[in-house]
């Protein structure tokens, strides 16, 4: 049974399923029940047996603009409490990439738009990419105070060390063109037909045996991918001890103000 909730969409056609994450008013910014769903929205395309194939999109402009930081300076009085919390936010995120990485039908990332932090993991989760000219691409935690830790063993996974250094310590976002030049995306579309051109090659993966698929995702992430899970476990705990330093309260709530951010 495909699942829906308001902000994340399932549309079956055959043997696809298009997930939308659909917060646009938000450019799509990630809330932990919007992480949740996408993990029950995956369990749902690998038990759908027409289904073999998924095709991941952004709704609006944005694909996606990372985690929601109004949710993220959320906090009580209790410092170890917001402790837990912080651990147990990197640890969701680093199940959903993993999800993704082990989901045994291919996955087709369509980026729309902006691919930033939590969205730009999300990316890096996806097996092939195709995105739209106004596609960005980076990671701006480091300006924000924090670390996008989960998803650095992804970028340096999927680019190598040299680039991966460059885009997590500029904080400075790419454009879909020079994405595409480091293997970031892998093809390049016009927006009008970027949904099109996704679900096609979708439905180029499932003419494959299903068996196949799975064995192929399997000693991709078993072989090349062979630290992977005990890295992201790492990054998980360097994002959440970074949020616990002045620099990420001063960053997140700066960001919030709309000013630059005044460092300790």
């Amino acid at each position: 049974m495909i699942m829906q909730s308001n902000a994340i969409e399932i549309r079956v056609d055959e043997p696809v399923a298009t997930v939308t994450i659909n917060r646009h008013q938000k450019r799509n910014a990630l809330s932990r029940a919007m992480i949740e769903d996408l993990r029950l929205a995956l369990s749902d395309v690998h038990q759908e047996r027409k289904v073999r194939a998924m095709v991941l999109t952004g709704a609006g402009t944005a694909f996606c603009a990372g985690r929601d930081v109004n949710e993220m300076v959320a906090g009580g009085a209790d410092p170890m409490a917001d402790l837990a919390r912080w651990g147990e936010e990197a640890e969701q995120l680093r199940d959903l990439l993993l999800e993704m990485l082990r989901l045994p039908k291919p996955i087709i990332a369509a980026v729309n738009g902006p691919a930033v932090g939590a969205g730009a993991g999300l990316v890096l989760a996806a097996d092939i990419v195709v995105a739209a000219p106004a596609a960005e691409f980076g990671f701006p935690e480091p300006r924000l105070g924090v670390v996008a830790g989960v998803e650095a063993p992804l970028l340096a996974y999927r680019l190598g060390a040299g680039p991966a250094s460059r885009l997590m310590l500029t904080s400075t976002p790419i454009t879909s063109v020079e994405a595409h030049r480091t293997g970031v995306y892998h093809e390049l579309v016009s927006n009008d037909l970027l949904w099109a051109r996704a679900f096609e090659i979708a439905k180029q993966c499932a003419a494959g045996a299903p068996e196949s698929l799975q064995l192929t995702k399997r000693l991709l992430l078993e072989t090349i991918g062979e630290q992977l899970e005990t890295q992201l476990t790492s990054g998980a705990i360097a994002a959440a001890t970074a949020r616990t330093t002045e620099s990420a309260q001063q960053g997140l709530q700066a960001f919030l103000d709309k000013r630059p951010a005044e460092w300790p």
